[in-house]
């Protein structure tokens, strides 16, 4: 096999490693790039006796995230960045492109097939919430955390491919666990009779029916605004007061952050991405991203209208 198909053999991998540690799909795939151009490089020094591809990759794929982590501020939701607010309130200033955790299609982060429980644990690494607990650690402890945690390295492997000792891996996992444990809320898969019934009541702007799918202590974002709302009744509010603006739009199903997702279109233009996390049976946390330019990311076209006929 050809050095480059090795290479493209571990995109998915290290594209879902990179996201891990940077919160940016677009900066995920710009590290897994970096990365296949040091391998090609230096394709000549790597010898598989001393390392197997994949570990060597995973090396180059750390040392760059490392790099890119400290010169860029820390991602976060619109939670971690102050209370919440009132509904009907002032929105505020959108805040810049690197504020907040970004959404990533599934399809760049898992695979195709494999082991049920394998994939739905996956998926759990990805959530958003988790993304963003994972970014209040220091970049070396993220590391630490996602190589033992989510990809099951041992202690000697990983103290190896940051130059470290496993006494010093376990310390810092063992403070990156208990940093990411009082953040990380627990979550659970969205059943498909779920999310019908929030297609129609979204796009009926049915309130009474929307907020009958939420839970009661459900969190509502719409970045890039650090404004957030909190608790049902809140959302109600909001909802109410926003007299029926998305009565006529259309939603179309996509998948992010290991979690369901759609695209919202607004007058048959591309308008935002809603991604929905779920506990209990019921919605947990709503985030609309008002980003169209997220859409080609996730293979969704621009606009819904049908081609014109000529």
């Amino acid at each position: 096999m050809a050095f480059e198909q090795r290479l493209e053999a571990h995109r998915v991998e290290l594209t879902g490693y990179c996201y891990r540690m940077l919160a940016s799909a677009a900066e995920a795939e710009d590290a897994v790039q970096e990365t296949f151009l040091r391998a090609w490089k230096n394709a000549d020094r790597f010898d598989e006796r001393k390392a197997s591809l994949r570990t060597w990759l995973y090396r180059i794929a750390t040392n760059v995230c490392l790099d890119m982590a400290r010169s860029v501020q820390r991602r976060a939701l619109a939670m971690d960045l102050g209370p919440s607010a009132a509904p009907g309130g002032f929105l505020g200033a959108p805040l810049g492109p690197g504020a907040f955790v970004q959404p990533i299609p599934d399809r760049l982060v898992l695979p195709e097939e494999g082991d049920p429980a394998e994939l739905a644990a996956a998926r759990e690494t990805i959530r958003l919430a988790f993304v963003a607990a994972l970014q209040t650690l220091p970049p070396r402890q993220r590391a630490v955390l996602i190589l033992r945690e989510v990809l099951c390295w041992s202690a000697d492997e990983v103290a190896g491919l940051l130059g470290s000792t496993p006494a010093a891996v376990n310390s810092a996992l063992q403070r990156a666990r208990a940093a990411v444990a009082e953040r990380r809320a627990p979550g659970g898969d969205v059943d498909e009779a779920l999310l019908e019934r929030y297609v129609e009541a979204f796009t009926s702007y049915d309130v009474d029916g929307l907020v009958a799918l939420l839970h009661e202590d459900v969190a509502m974002s719409m970045p890039p605004f650090a404004w957030w709302l909190s608790g049902r009744d809140a959302v109600r509010a909001a909802l109410v007061g926003a007299g029926g603006d998305c009565a006529d739009d259309r939603l179309v199903r996509t998948a992010a952050n290991g979690s369901p997702a759609f695209a919202q279109y607004r007058d048959g233009e591309a308008f935002s991405l809603v991604v929905l996390e779920a506990r209990d049976g019921l919605l947990a946390t709503m985030t609309t991203y008002l980003d169209p330019s997220l859409f080609p990311m996730f293979g969704l076209p621009m606009t819904s209208r049908p081609p014109s006929r000529t």
